[in-house]
């Protein structure tokens, strides 16, 4: 279903309205100040798929960052890691971890 469009003048007029097509159709309305698109309405249980979805795009993305790193990694020691990273801090000025 296509989302709706309503200016923000128009929305406070038929808030109940249009808050009840959200809420029980499952409308989705795109919200206009100026004819420019700035917020979108969506049912709760839109909103709740799309933070799960983007949760699981951020958990796929940093286990895809890891594999690649530990593969870029296998040639050194743990010992080597951690003075590489103890050297980096000392160059950069930054503070050991506490």
């Amino acid at each position: 279903m296509m989302p709706r469009i309503v200016g923000v003048t128009d929305l406070q007029r038929r808030f109940r309205a249009v808050f009840d097509a959200v809420a029980q159709e499952g409308v989705s309305y795109v919200l206009t100040r100026g004819s420019r698109p700035e917020v979108v309405m969506i049912p709760y249980s839109e909103f709740q798929r799309f933070q799960s979805l983007e949760e699981s795009e951020v958990l796929t993305r940093f286990d895809r960052m890891r594999d690649r790193m530990r593969a870029r990694n296998t040639d050194f020691t743990d010992d080597e890691v951690a003075a590489d990273v103890a050297e980096a801090r000392r160059s950069t000025g930054s503070c050991e971890p506490s």
